[in-house]
């Protein structure tokens, strides 16, 4: 789990060549490309605004890390971003005490969330260093104790008067609340053979669409109700014999079309204990549930990328741990493709 304007919600830069990462690849255009694609492009600065704070390890006990036990620093990855009902903007993800790059399992004891929250008030006004504070972490096992220990990527939704959380990995869970502070856990939605990650929701004319990684590709799921999910359709894969995957998947409907976005994992730079890897890159196409045979359209930097909009409709990309640890804000533009 290197490893998401409505209701989607949805990363400094490790320079290596974009022709290599997809030199196996045999891109075929589609219509859109042909009549001009809009991107994104990020325009300002990285705003770091949100550090996590010291806080004590729930446990249970992980060989390095144990209940009770208080940390100085923590670390964050996947993670969602939203406004709630109380006028404050609202950040949830992955956290756990921070490892140092290339130790064994940078991502141990990833079994409960953090939530950071804004002041009240527009995102402009608070989009400062430091501005988002740390609020009781979310969901650790002892308030979960009918599923695994793992909670990992959440995705927050708002539905039928209350906001729906899914998470991974397999089994994809869930669970709600009223006003983003009190969380119930639901149970699960469905199993993955093999495996199922980093969920993130789309909803367009009606429909409910789930993208997710599996191992080397990306599937989506459709819904209507939020609960009962359909089949899994792959809708892209990174081309045979490549090494490291796509992670932290996001479909937007923008622009007369649809865009997935997704953060590479590469596993030569793992090796080198690069663990928060921020190459990120968009694809466009006419279908939602069909993004194979493309290329790429943009590279934008970030690990574990959101994108959403502000109150003015402006838009904005997160990142986590790049290029500061906790979470950070940068402003972006659409622009069409040069």
């Amino acid at each position: 789990m290197n490893m998401k304007p409505t209701l989607t919600l949805l990363t400094v830069l490790s320079f290596l060549p974009l022709v290599a990462l997809h030199a196996a690849e045999a891109p075929m255009p589609n219509r859109s490309t042909m009549r001009g694609v809009m991107v994104p492009r990020v325009t300002g600065e990285w705003i770091h605004v949100y550090k996590p704070g010291p806080d004590i390890f729930p446990g249970p006990d992980t060989p390095r890390f144990k209940a009770g036990q208080r940390h100085d620093d923590w670390q964050v990855n996947d993670h969602a971003i939203l406004k709630g009902p109380d006028g404050r903007w609202h950040a949830f993800g992955i956290t756990h005490p921070a490892v140092a790059d290339g130790e064994p399992n940078p991502h141990e004891a990833e079994w409960l969330l953090f939530h950071a929250a804004a002041p009240r008030g527009p995102l402009k006004q608070h989009s400062a260093a430091g501005q988002w504070l740390d609020q009781p972490k979310v969901l650790p096992p002892a308030r979960r104790p009918d599923e695994i220990r793992e909670i990992h990527s959440p995705f927050i939704v708002h539905h039928d008067g209350q906001y729906w959380m899914v998470y991974g990995y397999s089994p994809i869970r869930y669970a709600t609340s009223a006003d983003l502070w009190s969380w119930q856990p639901k149970g699960e939605l469905f199993r993955q053979e093999g495996s199922a990650r980093d969920p993130s929701i789309m909803k367009h004319n009606g429909v409910f669409y789930m993208s997710y990684t599996s191992r080397q590709s990306i599937l989506v799921r459709t819904s209507r109700d939020l609960v009962t999910w359909g089949d899994p359709v792959s809708v892209f894969s990174l081309p045979q014999g490549e090494t490291g995957g796509p992670e932290s998947p996001t479909l937007l409907a923008l622009h007369g079309g649809f865009y997935l976005i997704w953060c590479r994992w590469d596993a030569k730079l793992s090796g080198k204990g690069i663990t928060y890897q921020d190459r990120s890159f968009v694809y466009h196409s006419d279908d939602p549930l069909n993004f194979n045979d493309r290329a790429s359209v943009a590279e934008i930097p970030g690990h574990a990328p959101e994108l959403f909009q502000d109150e003015d409709g402006d838009w904005w990309i997160s990142s986590a741990e790049r290029p500061y640890r906790g979470i950070s804000l940068a402003p972006v533009k659409w622009e069409l493709q040069k």
